[in-house]
């Protein structure tokens, strides 16, 4: 058996070598044990790890490089020859944590198949990944803040006059479906990726993830817990209580049995003040709508998803690749974004998804076309939008928005790549260039160079002959954004594009392609911060709204 203790342990790996594991969370009768091999102003759980180790220490401990305490518990331990092992983990959750972390499973993997004389078992580790428990529905008391006994949260669950949901840092790992990829250093880089992007501990450089935990309107009391001589998050709950408006109660454990008997007080008033909120504001915890809504943009390169609660914000969404299987994808976009809210599938409440592959999403409520949701999100974003340009992988769309946003004429382009982010994408390609570096190398052209070519196989040609005859690369670039530009205009023929003007699409995020679109509007494009998400957004307007008619 394996003891972990942190929610970014990577347990799954350990399943690959057919190990179980289970969550240490000791709590001796007393800590007197560990007075004798560290100080007394050390965090409580970390004592109460010394003190439960030096009367079990069969199983190997697996502790991650989270805080001063846990390193001073882990020089303790390796000085009684405890068999523990130390995962360095990084502050942050972006591309280098990323990076950092990948590297760190990769090394855990090789030692352990030296130690164990196993072979990594890529099935065994995909199989390791469960679903989800269940959430409860309707509203809830949730316990935040630090680690929490299982006898101290059993019992709380047992007398709270509404389900508890246990948010504590380690009753929140949440991972998604790994890929079917066959490079081990492809699938730790998206594991790493996994297990950093799960609600962030307090120790984590960025901490956005966690505003979800208290916006859910679902919420209707917080206990907060924290531990002995543990700074981290009694900041998080100075923050909450001036900013929260319902009941909030602060426990603070110092990881002993016999300390769960003094807060049976607290806690009282506490489940006192809950019931007086239920009398007096009475809800039906089975009628209680779950007042989230999503849409999924199901397009030929990327899948997108957007989850809005009540009241139209945005509170979460996610972008990645399109693979063979659309559903798969609709599910892992759709999965991702519910991981950063901190939500559950059963409170959304309805879907609509969108795109070329909406009809084959079998979790939908219902589909609507794209030129649809892409009206409806770049309306909502911006009233005032009457013409939404819209470059997405493989084909390309000019909108025309009435006054409300609904759709008063399209066009869109035949079955051709020409004018598509498809199309740039093979352009990079001939250029040596990734699509990244290309946004950005046409910004810096000095010469025009057109590129006559509208069909993608002989501009292929075309750029091949340029390069060939010695011209920059960067006004080779330039003059296949003024093509990309020049094909997408031209779709609407003698029809006037109407003022203000929005791009949409992948494609809106490089500035060549928008600059070379201006030039041929004679004016600027208003572009989302997100303009990827645009139709996703639309997506899950339409699913809001139609709710709302019942």
């Amino acid at each position: 058996m394996i003891r972990y203790v942190c929610k970014y342990t990577p347990v799954e790996l350990f399943a690959g070598f057919d190990e179980e594991t289970a969550l240490y969370n000791p709590m001796p009768e007393n800590l007197d044990a560990a007075d004798g091999l560290t100080h007394r102003n050390m965090c409580s759980y970390s004592r109460a790890l010394l003190a439960a180790r030096t009367g079990d220490d069969a199983d190997v401990l697996i502790l991650t490089d989270c805080c001063d305490s846990i390193r001073r518990a882990w020089d303790v331990l390796r000085s009684l020859d405890q068999p523990t092992e130390m995962l360095l983990l990084p502050r942050r959750q972006e591309e280098c944590g990323r990076e950092i972390y990948k590297n760190e499973l990769l090394r855990l993997l090789r030692d352990w198949e030296k130690q164990t004389g196993k072979t990594f078992n890529c099935r065994a580790f995909r199989s390791a990944f469960n679903r989800l428990d269940a959430l409860p529905e309707g509203h809830y008391v949730a316990v935040m803040g630090a680690r929490l006994g299982d006898a101290l949260l059993e019992d709380i669950r047992k007398k709270s006059p509404l389900p508890v949901r246990n948010n504590t840092c380690t009753g929140l790992r949440r991972l998604g479906v790994p890929p079917e990829v066959d490079d081990l250093e492809d699938l730790m880089d998206w594991y790493a990726g996994e297990l950093l992007a799960q609600p962030a501990c307090m120790r984590m450089t960025d901490l956005n993830s966690r505003r979800a935990l208290t916006e859910d309107p679902n919420l209707r009391g917080v206990i907060y817990n924290t531990v002995n001589f543990c700074d981290f998050y009694g900041f998080e709950y100075a923050t909450l209580h001036d900013r929260l408006n319902i009941p909030m109660v602060k426990i603070e454990t110092d990881y002993t049995s016999q300390g769960a008997a003094q807060m049976s007080t607290r806690l009282g008033a506490f489940y006192e003040e809950i019931k007086e909120l239920i009398k007096t504001h009475p809800v039906s915890i089975r009628q209680s709508r779950a007042g989230y809504y999503a849409g999924i943009d199901s397009g030929s390169t990327t899948t997108n998803a957007v989850i809005l609660d009540q009241e139209k914000r945005i509170i979460s969404s996610c972008t990645l690749l399109t693979g063979v299987q659309i559903v798969e994808s609709a599910q892992q976009a759709l999965e991702q974004a519910l991981r950063k809210a901190n939500l559950h599938h059963q409170q959304i409440s309805s879907t609509v998804s969108t795109g070329y592959g909406r009809a084959g999403i079998t979790f939908r409520d219902r589909d609507v076309t794209e030129i649809t949701c892409h009206a409806r999100g770049a309306h909502f974003l911006n009233p005032a939008v009457r013409t939404v340009i819209d470059i997405g992988g493989q084909d390309s769309k000019i909108i025309l928005l009435n006054g409300d946003g609904s759709v008063r004429d399209f066009m869109m382009n035949d079955k051709c790549a020409a004018g598509t982010g498809r199309f740039l994408e093979m352009m990079a390609q001939s250029l040596g260039l990734t699509i990244e570096e290309m946004a950005l190398r046409g910004l810096q052209a000095r010469e025009n160079i057109t590129i006559s070519s509208m069909c993608s196989v002989f501009a292929q040609s075309e750029v091949v002959s340029l390069i060939a005859s010695g011209k920059r690369v960067e006004d080779i670039v330039q003059g296949l954004n003024r093509s990309v530009a020049a094909k997408v205009t031209a779709l609407a023929g003698r029809r006037k594009l109407e003022r203000e003007w929005m791009m949409t699409g992948g494609v809106a995020r490089n500035p060549g392609v928008v600059a070379a679109v201006e030039e041929r509007l004679g004016g600027n494009v208003l572009l989302p911060e997100e303009p990827e998400i645009c139709g996703a957004l639309g997506a899950a307007l339409i699913a809001l709204e139609e709710s709302e008619r019942g």
